[in-house]
This record gives C-alpha cells, sequence and structure tokens, in this order.
C-alpha cells in the first residue's frame, strides 16, 4: 500500500486552507488549527517545517501570520509530498541511497520507474490551486461495473 504520513496529509490540508482563501491571506497557526480541526501544537510544528521548505512566509507583529510563499497555482502536491516525504519513489531501487541486493539484475526496474514517473506525473499535474477549488462533490465517481 502506498501510504503518505500523517504530518503529510496534514500539511496538505494545511496549505489547501491558505490557498482556499484569497492568496496572500495571512493566517495565524490557532486560526488554521480551528478551520481545519487539526491540534495546534501539529499545526504550528507543520507552518514552521512548511516556511523552511520555502511555501510558506512566516509575518510578525499585529498585521502577522502565515501566507503562501508563492501563487497556488505554482505548488503542486508532488512538491509538497516530496519536501515532507522526501524523494518519490515506490520501490527502493528508485531512491538515492537504495540497499536492494536484486538493482543491478532486477527484470522488472525499468517497469517500476515507469509506474514511479506516471505516480510523480499525475501528483505534478495537481496543483494546490486546484486542490483548493475542487469540492469531492466535484470529483468524478470511479465505480467498476459489474
Amino acid at each position: 500500500m502506498i501510504r503518505l504520513s500523517k504530518l503529510t496529509d496534514y500539511g496538505i490540508i494545511i496549505l489547501r486552507n491558505l490557498a482556499t482563501d484569497s492568496e496572500g491571506e495571512r493566517k495565524s497557526a490557532r486560526d488554521i488549527a480551528h478551520e481545519t480541526q487539526l491540534p495546534v501544537p501539529t499545526v504550528s510544528k507543520l507552518m514552521k517545517i512548511l516556511t523552511k521548505k520555502g511555501f510558506l512566509e512566516s509575518h510578525r507583529g499585529v498585521r502577522g501570520g502565515y501566507a503562501l510563499a508563492k501563487p497556488s497555482k505554482e505548488i503542486s502536491l508532488a512538491e509538497i509530498i516530496e519536501a515532507l516525504e522526501g524523494p518519490l519513489a515506490i520501490t527502493d531501487c528508485h531512491t538515492e541511497d537504495s540497499q536492494c541486493i536484486q538493482k543491478s539484475i532486477c527484470p522488472l526496474r525499468g517497469h517500476w520507474k515507469l509506474i514511479n514517473d506516471a505516480i510523480n506525473g499525475a501528483l505534478e499535474g495537481i496543483n494546490l490551486n486546484k486542490m483548493a477549488k475542487t469540492t469531492d462533490q466535484d470529483l468524478p465517481t470511479n465505480q467498476v461495473q459489474p
């Protein structure tokens, strides 16, 4: 199973929250925690990480808070996931520090690369703006016909 960590999921929720409102609007970690129903300490921790990774700008003072560092159309889901999880790789053989003993002889290595590239391409094709403007009701339902 391919699964994102809770912190990555929450990071995307936080960035989506900031992208949903007017671009450049500043919010406090407490406001975002309230709106997203995430714990304040978790939101504060992620806000610091997202600022350090260049997704957010932090502003001090009365009109302080956090805002997106660049337009939501310029932030891809792949970029967010990679910043919070590390390089995207479906199998170990496609990581820089691969420890796979089969790497040089694996007959599936090229196939896994195709799959990995397809997943990465799909995530690159979804930007934060799209996530902010789309609701569950807008998404198509892919039901398998019996």
